[in-house]
């Protein structure tokens, strides 16, 4: 967890992070706290959210291996993506991530494994391996579904992970759907639960200051890392 953390911290905004980093602390000090409760009640509504609409392709959003492994949450993660698939919402599963950490494969290989073990065709699996964090993972799909001509996609992960892609997704005009793995640790009302809300809120605040900030300095090379 720590890991995943630093390198989303230290990745999304390059040379701008320090400076976005204490005015989101600045912000949320001044607001005496209140700018984060408020990201925080983004991330509790948007983790009950479950979108059933058909789409282009199913997204699920990477996590960093375990020694080479997916963690419990990204089996998560896969193993709903999965379901949806076989249900008949997407013709096809795109696993996103890259190589990150310690590990000595991909994210997205990993998983597409794991997907191919559960009985996905080969041809319906798809892997976005160039991202290593979840801004990334939109980014490069921007890309994706403007060379492909599709129009929407249905985003996988842990249920509070969903208000931070959701926030990505916007920033870069994707048209998205949410759908939670709702078997993913930690559990729902648990201390480490409410942990991973507070970090997902204080993530989420983070993103728009610096989004306002790029904005405010008019500075297009960061602007494109974020919209």
């Amino acid at each position: 967890m720590a890991r995943h953390v630093s390198q989303s911290w230290n990745s999304y905004f390059g040379s701008g992070t320090v400076t976005s980093m204490t005015l989101a602390f600045l912000v949320a000090f001044l607001g005496l706290g209140l700018p984060v409760l408020w990201r925080m009640r983004q991330v509790l509504v948007t983790a009950r959210r479950e979108d059933r609409e058909a789409a282009d392709a199913i997204l699920i959003l990477g996590r960093a291996l375990d020694h080479d492994r997916p963690t419990p949450v990204f089996l998560a993660r896969l193993h709903h993506g999965f379901e949806l698939h076989r249900s008949g919402l997407a013709p096809r599963l795109i696993v996103a991530g890259g190589l990150t950490g310690t590990a000595t494969r991909t994210e997205a290989q990993a998983g597409r494994e794991v997907l191919l073990e559960l009985g996905a065709p080969a041809a319906a699996v798809l892997c976005e391996d160039e991202s290593c964090h979840t801004l990334d993972n939109l980014r490069h799909m921007r890309a994706v579904v403007a060379e492909r001509g599709w129009r929407r996609l249905l985003v996988v992960s842990d249920p509070l992970h969903l208000a931070r892609a959701a926030a990505f997704a916007r920033g870069f005009s994707l048209e998205v759907g949410l759908s939670g793995a709702r078997q993913a640790p930690p559990r729902p009302g648990s201390l480490g639960w409410w942990r991973r809300a507070l970090q997902e809120a204080c993530l989420l605040h983070w993103y728009h200051v610096g989004v306002a900030y790029s904005r405010a300095i008019r500075s297009e090379r960061l602007l494109s890392r974020v919209s």
